[in-house]
């Protein structure tokens, strides 16, 4: 098995309904992305899958995030916006962009500081 892993951010406000603290209050992030793929196998070139094809499809799916208010996009209009929803929204966008039925998600890892960061997997 191969496992290829890409690195993106976005920048975005966001408050957490009904918490009780200050990440209620309208705030903001420069978040990092970080998703993971896997292939069993390899091209006639020796390649899992071409990262270009992975940055790209990272880019689309950051670019409805990016410099937003998350509590105005769906699903983050009804669910809080937090680390863990996320990095499982990116997880599910990123697997609906993937063309090739080889490469599997394997995991999505969102950090909201350098310190801090929620993974989702499937």
């Amino acid at each position: 098995m191969y496992e290829l892993t890409i690195i993106s951010d976005f920048a975005a406000a966001h408050n957490l309904r009904g918490y009780e603290g200050e990440c209620e209050n309208l705030h903001g992030h420069n978040w990092k992305v970080e998703v993971t793929v896997a292939n069993r196998g390899l091209n006639k070139i020796g390649l899992a899958v071409d990262f270009k094809v992975l940055k790209r499809i990272l880019k689309d799916v950051l670019g409805n995030l990016d410099h937003k208010y998350l509590n105005e996009i769906p699903p983050f209009d009804k669910e809080n916006p937090s680390s863990e929803n996320l990095a499982r929204y990116i997880f599910k966008q990123f697997k609906k962009a993937i063309k090739d039925k080889n490469i599997k998600v394997a995991k999505v890892k969102v950090w909201e500081s350098d310190n801090a960061a929620a993974t989702y997997y499937e």
